[in-house]
């Protein structure tokens, strides 16, 4: 290959790498669902949420399925202002009340649509939110729409492919 044709090759390389730089400067929400099996995802999204609370942002944390027993992470976090709402159910494969666990996934799911809505958080992490939705406890459509209007990152294992994709 000549060294024109090398410099030419090159620079439509370079065009399309700064045009991605250019583009990723955009300001812009972002869906982050971690997902897979065994342990990690819930690391990873407090991993995003630690970054963000060392660079300055405020954050809120919702946590479905959790019970109300201490964790590092929270103990962690609130003191530094994060707000923590928890579904305080316990798992629910060990209450086996689906009324009781619908009503504490709603219920929470409010204070979830309020930290969305908040224009002072820069992150909303919704731990364990593809469960509420695989088993029913929150109607698809009703998170599709929240996050239309307010990406923030999701964990769990039974996540529903619209909810990782470009759908909503």
């Amino acid at each position: 290959m000549s060294d024109e044709r090398y410099r030419e090759r090159q620079q439509r390389l370079k065009d399309k790498v700064d045009a991605r730089v250019a583009a990723a400067q955009d300001e812009r929400g972002i869906v982050m669902v971690f997902t897979g099996n065994g342990k990690g995802k819930t690391t990873a999204a407090f991993g995003t949420a630690t970054r963000a609370v060392g660079h300055g942002k405020k954050v809120g944390v919702i946590q479905f399925i959790k019970g109300t027993w201490p964790n590092g992470e929270r103990n962690l976090l609130e003191p530094h202002g994060v707000e923590f709402q928890v579904m305080a159910t316990g798992f629910t494969w060990n209450t086996q009340d689906r009324d009781s666990d619908t009503a504490a996934c709603l219920a929470v799911w409010e204070h979830a649509r309020r930290m969305l809505a908040d224009d002072q958080l820069d992150l909303v992490l919704l731990d364990e939110l593809t469960y509420m939705v695989a088993y029913d406890y929150l109607p698809l459509e009703s998170v599709l729409s929240a996050l239309r209007e307010r990406p923030c990152p999701s964990v769990g294992d039974h996540h529903r492919p619209r909810l990782s994709s470009r759908y909503y």
